[in-house]
């Protein structure tokens, strides 16, 4: 089964509140009409996440496929056009991106049904090769993270190689995910050794500086 990333930004004059709303109830029902559909699940930011100005990214939709020609399909078919059309509506179609993404999961923990879902949106360290980046998220950097205590879950999301041959470059070689069980304890978490460790071991494979993220909650779709 293959994941589908898509990272959305609402279009300009279109508050937050009514962008999540036009999300959830009204297009949300029409990708349901897509043939092959697995899974569907819409990841909005939380409102005071804006307390500081604009957020890169104000929802992320994750639809999962049997396979990525199936996504293909599905989203050409003639049951799809009326989601396509409305995404004119609410959406900033030159902001928002698609990933399709390989997923490991490094800690397969129970999420609470009023967590907090992370998503950092991640590229590697300049000069360094995909290769050994990848091998290094998911192997170093992956244990270490997962040790953090309030940590729920945590997947890393790895955009597909395919993408990487379509001439030009991704913006984003990936997103990590994590779940913790409220804003509190994601806050608990920052304060330990654990984290600590996990924060300087960034160093060795992404960029400088804090990456962006949006703090979320999930709505499962289907």
């Amino acid at each position: 089964m293959v994941k589908i990333a898509i990272l959305m930004k609402r279009r300009p004059g279109l508050s937050v509140e009514d962008f999540q709303d036009h999300l959830r109830t009204r297009y949300g029902p029409l990708v349901l009409r897509g043939p092959g559909l697995r899974r569907y699940v819409q990841s909005c930011a939380l409102p005071q996440g804006y307390a500081r100005g604009e957020l890169l990214f104000d929802a992320v939709g994750e639809m999962w496929f049997d396979s990525l020609d199936d996504y293909e399909h599905s989203i050409r078919w003639p049951e799809f056009a009326p989601a396509r059309e409305e995404e004119g509506a609410f959406l900033d179609r030159a902001r928002t991106v698609a990933m399709p993404v390989d997923v490991h999961v490094i800690k397969d923990g129970a999420i609470p049904g009023t967590a907090v879902k992370n998503i950092e949106f991640v590229n590697r360290r300049p000069g360094m090769a995909l290769d050994e980046f990848r091998t290094y998220w998911r192997n170093v950097h992956g244990p270490l993270a997962a040790k953090i205590p309030s940590i729920c879950r945590y997947e890393q999301n790895h955009l597909a190689l395919g993408e990487y041959q379509k001439g030009a470059a991704p913006p984003y070689d990936g997103l990590a995910v994590t779940w913790f069980a409220s804003t509190a304890e994601m806050r608990s978490g920052a304060a330990t050794a654990e984290y600590a460790a996990t924060r300087a071991d960034e160093a060795h494979f992404l960029p400088e500086g804090h990456l962006p993220i949006i703090i979320t909650r999930e709505h499962v779709v289907l």
